[in-house]
């Protein structure tokens, strides 16, 4: 009973916000569906951390003294030491991916690197607000719209704020269908969201769609060496999926993998998420600051395909240009929802589709660019 007491009255009013915090991001899963697989583990771990005297952070066993809890463990192991559960993951998501809409419609790519505006915007506005130069990398990368991209690049930075920067990738990743169509009608006229844009599919050879990922590996090297490990664990997936001769280890990559990693990936990044470095002024501001950089990618998508309509003589939708960020495929189906209420019969998944696809290949080469930078700085 003492010691049931002593536990109570050792909780702090940090640790009761972090409750509220592992709460809300349950209720979101549950409630709202909203990226459940990695804001339910976020949610619950953010409970876990803060429970007084955890041993799951760190914990004291007879004849041993003191030892890393589970969690502590696996942070410093998959995350800390060697980034290694951000890159299993993109494994997975590579083997879902299929880039055949991207192949028969190549100026789809334009729209994923335009949609990283927001990305370097926020890394200038962070840098003015007082962070220094890693940490306001690993903020801006929250506009990738790219969770194990934000995640990855935040740890290598060694940033001070990886809790904070996880919960908001994730969460703009999951609030897509509310901050995207704000987005877009903040920059549109109701003319240019009803522009029609028929779909007429080249067909994509298997060579190609086998070629593509592998080419794209060896480009990322020498444009952005420090994103060949992220881009390259993404088209490794890819190449599993389009080889034609591993359907075991694609159908593997795609539901054991990816969930797994996921699942861990979670509630690991949870240790970062403790009260004392979560309950702070800077919190807030970072998420601020991820909302701008996520506002911001939409919008650089979006003027983007204005932008390029001007020397066009078949017209762009310029929805098309918010697909390009990484949320694949949540963007395209917000853009598709958009088109099917301003006109019923203008159907642009498959576009939408193309440039999304895009975004989860700028993403992370956004991200190697910005390591690459920051080492060529620091």
């Amino acid at each position: 009973m003492d010691f049931l007491l002593s536990g109570i009255t050792s909780i702090t009013i940090p640790q009761l916000v972090m409750y509220f915090v592992g709460f809300l991001l349950i209720y979101l899963a549950i409630k709202k569906g909203y990226e459940p697989s990695l804001l339910l583990p976020m949610g619950f771990g953010a409970i876990l951390v803060n429970l007084p005297l955890s041993g799951v952070v760190d914990q004291t066993l007879p004849g041993i003294g003191e030892t890393h809890g589970i969690i502590q463990w696996l942070f410093e192991a998959g995350i800390e030491a060697s980034e290694a559960l951000p890159l299993l993951l993109f494994i997975g998501i590579g083997a879902m991916i299929d880039f055949g809409p991207l192949l028969s419609n190549p100026i789809m790519m334009l729209f994923g690197a335009a949609a990283q505006f927001g990305i370097f915007l926020t890394i200038t506005v962070a840098v003015l607000l007082g962070f220094n130069l890693s940490d306001a990398a690993s903020i801006g990368i929250i506009g990738a719209a790219d969770g194990p991209t934000s995640i990855l690049v935040s740890q290598i930075l060694k940033s001070n704020y990886i809790g904070p920067i996880a919960v908001a990738a994730y969460s703009y990743m999951a609030l897509v269908p509310l901050v995207q169509p704000f987005a877009i009608r903040l920059v549109t006229t109701k003319k240019e969201r009803m522009i029609r844009m028929p779909y007429n599919p080249v067909s994509v050879s298997k060579r190609l769609k086998i070629m593509f990922p592998i080419v794209v590996t060896m480009i990322a090297g020498f444009v952005a060496p420090q994103s060949v490990s992220l881009v390259g664990f993404l088209m490794f997936g890819n190449l599993l999926r389009e080889c034609g001769v591993l359907h075991s280890l694609s159908d593997a990559a795609q539901n054991i993998l990816a969930n797994l990693v996921t699942l861990l990936l979670g509630i690991t990044i949870s240790f970062s998420m403790r009260a004392e470095a979560f309950v702070t002024w800077q919190t807030l501001l970072i998420l601020g600051l991820g909302l701008v950089a996520f506002v911001f990618d939409t919008i650089g998508g979006v003027l983007f395909a204005k932008f390029i309509n001007l020397f066009r003589k078949n017209k762009i939708n310029p929805m098309i240009g918010a697909a390009g960020i990484s949320a694949f495929p949540m963007s395209a189906r917000v853009v598709q929802k958009m088109s099917i209420k301003e006109d019923p019969t203008n159907h642009l998944l498959m576009h939408a589709i193309g440039a999304n696809v895009s975004g989860q290949i700028a993403s992370v080469l956004a991200g190697g660019i910005v390591l690459n930078l920051l080492t060529t700085l620091l």
